[in-house]
């Protein structure tokens, strides 16, 4: 039955002398919450790992007395992942070292813990992958693929002019997002 959690919640329920004082339902609530957290646990850990972000970035670790301008009502609203539930982007602009790439991934790391799905790539990885899925027949796997993720994080994105070749393709995946209601 695969009750790992409830498993060594009951070894250690053994293991414990107080536990007696408990009813046979509270032992056993108390072990249906052990599998579930254990559960939820394992699903978290395999969403950040599939996620690859870059940066370890904690959504509250923000230091807001940086002088980088952040608003903290924005960043408050943003953390609740309302922005994944209705299908909107999040652009995050500004000079070279201010810290874009670790806010994307503390952004995603949140909405990872609320349960959503990431990826995160560098816009030249992701416009290569395209490229050679294009080429060698796998392209509408790729799409697929990417069209079941909830949110992707692309990096340095724009920071070198776009190859026609990458931008057709890039338009096509971002076409095949909208039209799947991405």
């Amino acid at each position: 039955m695969k009750l790992h959690g409830m498993a060594d919640a009951f070894r250690a329920q053994l293991q414990t002398t107080d536990m007696s004082q408990l009813s046979f339902e509270e032992h056993f609530a108390m072990l249906v919450d052990q599998q579930w957290l254990w559960k939820e646990n394992r699903a978290l850990a395999r969403r950040l790992r599939l996620a690859k972000l870059k940066e370890r970035g904690v959504i509250e670790d923000i230091d807001y007395q940086h002088p980088r301008g952040l608003d903290r009502k924005l960043i408050r609203t943003l953390a609740s992942s309302e922005w994944v539930r209705q299908h909107q982007n999040v652009l995050l602009l500004g000079p070279t070292g201010i810290g874009k790439t670790w806010l994307g991934c503390a952004l995603a790391q949140k909405a990872c813990r609320d349960g959503f799905t990431i990826l995160h790539k560098r816009s030249s990885e992701l416009f290569r992958d395209l490229a050679v899925a294009q080429v060698d027949g796998s392209f509408g796997r790729l799409l697929t693929k990417l069209a079941r993720i909830d949110i992707l994080v692309l990096d340095d994105f724009a920071m070198a002019p776009l190859k026609i070749a990458s931008g057709a393709i890039f338009w096509s995946f971002a076409m095949t997002a909208i039209s799947a209601g991405r």
